[in-house]
């Protein structure tokens, strides 16, 4: 994968005046009240605010996971605000990686079948599935757990399958859900480490964390305030 320039990236996520509102009962709840935002290719982000900011919302619509009530997503230049299930979850699989605080492991599942899973819903050949395991395997340094389950790993080596399975596809755009937040301090710092190493790779990385240690490893924090973006620091090269 090619490693953009910042001063030139393209934008790979628009947001454009993005709301999302939910419905609780006779009380409206604007998770996201208004959201405009470039990230850009290569970058990484932090997304930071104190709970109910609206930072898990904005993840999960980045990822495709929710639909905004208002405004437009544009993806890769494609308006992803409309687009059916159908085509969102192709979208995800495609495109997007995803890093999850739980790490999201199937216990019943080998590290090597874990990693595969999301091949699975593509429809890949099973012996290209194989070979693209091992080659995710080695990325993170597990290539010789790939027959362990995932109770006979440490979290710290649990969440690289995470991030294995998360790279399988070969997404443009990796997004974490606080992917230290199970770990201890030094484990935390490997993963962020392998995180940063891909990002230097090209990929764009977006994460959203409470930690402002876990969060001085990106280039910018977009810190959020009751659905809104409060500021923005680091590089502003990079996005608006």
């Amino acid at each position: 994968m090619p490693i953009p320039d910042p001063a030139t990236a393209r934008p790979v996520i628009e947001l454009q005046n993005v709301q999302r509102a939910y419905h609780m009962g006779s009380q409206v709840v604007h998770a996201l009240a208004g959201v405009s935002h470039v990230f850009r290719e290569g970058s990484f982000w932090a997304i930071m605010g104190p709970s109910g900011s609206g930072k898990s919302t904005m993840l999960n619509m980045l990822g495709c996971l929710d639909r905004p009530t208002a405004g437009r997503y544009i993806l890769d230049g494609h308006d992803v605000s409309s687009m059916s299930d159908d085509d969102l979850s192709e979208v995800r699989l495609q495109r997007i990686g995803f890093i999850f605080q739980s790490f999201n492991l199937i216990a019943q599942l080998t590290v090597r079948e874990n990693i595969e899973l999301p091949m699975y819903y593509l429809g890949v050949d099973v012996h290209e599935a194989a070979a693209r395991a091992e080659k995710s395997a080695r990325l993170v340094g597990l290539e010789h757990r790939l027959d362990h389950r995932p109770s006979e790993l440490s979290g710290g080596q649990q969440q690289r399958v995470a991030i294995a399975r998360s790279l399988v596809n070969d997404p443009t755009i990796l997004l974490a859900d606080e992917p230290t937040g199970n770990l201890d301090s030094a484990t935390g710092e490997q993963i962020m480490a392998l995180l940063t190493e891909l990002n230097q790779q090209g990929r764009t990385v977006i994460m959203v964390t409470h930690e402002p240690d876990i969060a001085a490893h990106a280039h910018h924090q977009l810190h959020m305030r009751d659905g809104r973006i409060e500021r923005i620091e680091g590089k502003r090269d990079e996005g608006t």
